[in-house]
């Protein structure tokens, strides 16, 4: 027998970070098993651009600019989903910025409190406004977008190491505290990916590719697609029995 395609029909999931990279795969992922998608950035242009994209498969979608570091933003964007769409049952966080490669005496307080402001305060504030949405709900799924930087360290990424490794644990405390409102919280933790983040720091795709691929056991960069199938599976019932913990998706980044 063939199990059936995970489903999303029915569910409102936000989408933060959809204007690029795993976040926009991700929307249109949500947008292809039937979901509502509201799509969330800082950078709104790219969310408009992802909207269109999840509307264009046939799928309902509405762009949002979102400061996930401002706590009234983070409520705007909930209760967009809930006026829009009725409600909402799938909280995807993909927001994060990057550090400067710096060892701690040289890191500059201004960058780890960016790091911080962003991919950990960020998580925080945007799960703080969406709980109680989810809840009404009768529950749902939150994926945090961590990274194997979280279990792993790299020299010279004091910041976003410790924001990656500190969302692990912030998910879990959240999937205690909120079990019986029957919230799944789990991470989803990508290994390197081709997206525009490994373009900015190599300069281009292919001294990325170069440069990175043998770090994985199967000898290749992610695909965004590859986690937004992951993030599919966390977001939906076919992972009912998972929460509290960490998918890993890194090729082998961590294996050796």
């Amino acid at each position: 027998m063939t199990a059936a395609a995970p489903s999303l029909a029915g569910k409102v999931a936000l989408v933060v970070g959809a204007g690029n990279g795993i976040g926009r795969a991700t929307a249109l992922t949500f947008g292809e098993a039937g979901a509502s998608v509201v799509c969330a950035d800082i950078e709104e242009a790219n969310a408009r651009a992802a909207t269109a994209e999840v509307e264009k498969i046939g799928a309902r979608a509405v762009a949002c600019h979102l400061d996930v570091s401002d706590l009234a933003s983070c409520r705007a964007a909930v209760a967009l989903a809930v006026e829009r769409f009725g409600g909402l049952d799938v909280l995807m966080f993909g927001a994060a910025v990057m550090d400067k490669p710096a060892k701690v005496p040289d890191l500059e307080e201004a960058v780890w409190n960016e790091v911080m402001r962003v991919n950990l305060t960020g998580a925080f504030l945007m799960s703080k406004a969406a709980i109680p949405a989810i809840a009404r709900r009768g529950g749902g799924s939150i994926i945090l977008i961590a990274s194997q930087l979280g279990r792993v360290g790299r020299a010279e990424r004091a910041a976003y190491c410790t924001t990656k490794g500190a969302l692990l644990q912030l998910a879990k405390v959240m999937a205690i505290d909120h079990a019986a409102d029957g919230i799944r919280v789990n991470t989803l933790s990508p290994g390197p990916i081709s997206t525009r983040r490994l373009t900015r720091a190599w300069g281009t795709m292919e001294a990325a590719r170069a440069g990175m691929s043998g770090l994985q056991l199967v000898k290749r960069l992610g695909e965004p697609e590859e986690i937004a199938r992951a993030a599919l599976f966390l977001a939906t019932d076919a992972s009912s029995f998972m929460t509290g913990a960490d998918l890993l998706v890194d090729g082998g980044y961590t294996a050796v």
